[in-house]
């Protein structure tokens, strides 16, 4: 952690994608109208031999702002920590102006993806650092994350267990940890009674069984209740992948927040022979988000991954698990009744997937018999009866039951 924060307006931004001991310069990132935006200029070694960070960043002289305020110009967005990660910074950190500039450099060198940020010019000095927190210090870093609820003051020891920017979104306590070789981010709960992290486990293994492509994730056993791992999909040793957010993508073509734009923006982005079968796995995760209750499947919980050829890849799936709200509209815009947790929603714009009402149908048809055996793959993996019983009340509820049955037995058109 630094010792003294001086605010600055201006950093540089780095390519980290060969690892942090082969840095590149992107250019430089800097605070723009009233310190309300950050903008990105790229350096001319950038334009010579780097690629567009997202599809409203292209390589070009001159300065790139966001539209709104309080935010980052493109791609950059993506690189500052998520909700707890702000959190964290506020708690640890301290600085004496919180700008977005300061949220982008005080996320340190473990944030998602292949950015990085320094207060240096022509070096890569990032923020915090340390050792990687092994499995053997979960119960410490639960300890500093109830330190962190709780507003307590945490020693240097266990200050250094919380990692402020592995993830695009969200607000629940998370960090990092180290296992069998990979990064690991460790979610907690917030003290509430429901198991929401073995919850979790369990609906993304359940996801996988349907055919998904989602990260792979471990419950953890506390001494109350658990954590959930999930391997993180934007490393491969040294290796760094860039990522980018539904929410850049969509943003970058002034589109609206839906998976039919989603579906139809892997048409621009995705490498040409994998589009189709991309929109159908997003097709099928949409259907199942809304099957499983899932309502906070927003704009930063979906994520295209560049490859080298510069394509990029639907990321794996991650935060997929049930609100247990039972509010019937998702996050993102479904088809003609836009955001309505509906199957027959679902089907009113199935073109933008590139997929008949045949396909779509059948798609339901496999996701639906999947998560009508949700109750007993749950128990299976240890959710208690507490926690099916409340599950239940939605996924099981007179709407989404009714939904799947109905599907389970409509014949093809």
């Amino acid at each position: 952690m630094d010792e003294v924060y001086v605010p600055q307006d201006a950093m540089s931004l780095w390519w980290l994608g060969q690892g942090r001991q082969s840095p590149q310069l992107i250019g430089q990132i800097f605070l723009a109208e009233g310190n309300r935006k950050v903008g990105l200029e790229y350096s001319p070694m950038w334009l010579q031999q780097g690629f567009a960070l997202s599809e409203d960043l292209p390589l070009g002289r001159g300065v790139s702002l966001p539209k709104e305020r309080d935010m980052a110009a493109g791609a950059v967005d993506d690189a500052r920590p998520d909700r707890w990660g702000e959190r964290v910074i506020r708690k640890l950190y301290r600085p004496s102006r919180l700008s977005v500039l300061e949220y982008l450099y005080f996320a340190g060198d473990d944030r998602f993806g292949a950015l990085g940020v320094s207060k240096a010019a022509d070096a890569y000095q990032p923020s915090g650092g340390g050792a990687m927190a092994k499995l053997a210090n979960l119960g410490e870093m639960e300890q500093a994350i109830a330190a962190v609820l709780a507003d307590e003051k945490l020693d240097e020891r266990l200050v250094r267990l919380i990692k402020p920017g592995p993830s695009f979104g969200g607000a629940r306590p998370k960090s990092l940890i180290e296992m069998d070789g990979c990064q690991w981010v460790v979610k907690f709960s917030e003290g509430e009674d429901f198991d929401t992290e073995l919850v979790e486990h369990a609906t993304m293994c359940l996801a996988a069984e349907c055919g998904l492509n989602v990260a792979e994730t471990r419950a953890l056993q506390l001494a109350r209740g658990h954590a959930v791992a999930i391997k993180r999909f934007d490393r491969e040793g040294e290796q760094r992948s860039h990522v980018i957010s539904a929410n850049s993508v969509l943003r970058a073509n002034g589109m609206p927040m839906g998976y039919p734009e989603l579906a139809q923006s892997l048409r621009r982005i995705g490498r040409p022979q994998a589009i189709r079968g991309q929109q159908k796995e997003l097709f099928e995760r949409m259907v199942f988000n809304i099957l499983m209750d899932n309502t906070d499947d927003h704009e930063k919980n979906h994520a295209f991954v560049r490859s080298s050829d510069g394509f990029y890849d639907l990321s794996p799936a991650y935060d997929v698990v049930p609100s247990v709200q039972g509010l019937g509209q998702q996050q993102l815009r479904v088809g003609k009744a836009e955001a309505e947790s509906s199957m027959e929603n679902a089907l009113t714009e199935v073109q933008a997937f590139g997929l008949s009402k045949d396909a779509a149908l059948a798609s339901i048809k496999k996701i639906a018999a999947a998560v009508d055996g949700w109750k007993a793959f749950f128990q299976a993996l240890g959710v208690a009866d507490r926690d099916l019983q409340r599950l239940a009340q939605y996924i099981d509820g007179p709407t989404l039951k009714t939904q799947r049955r109905e599907f389970l037995k409509r014949p093809q058109s």
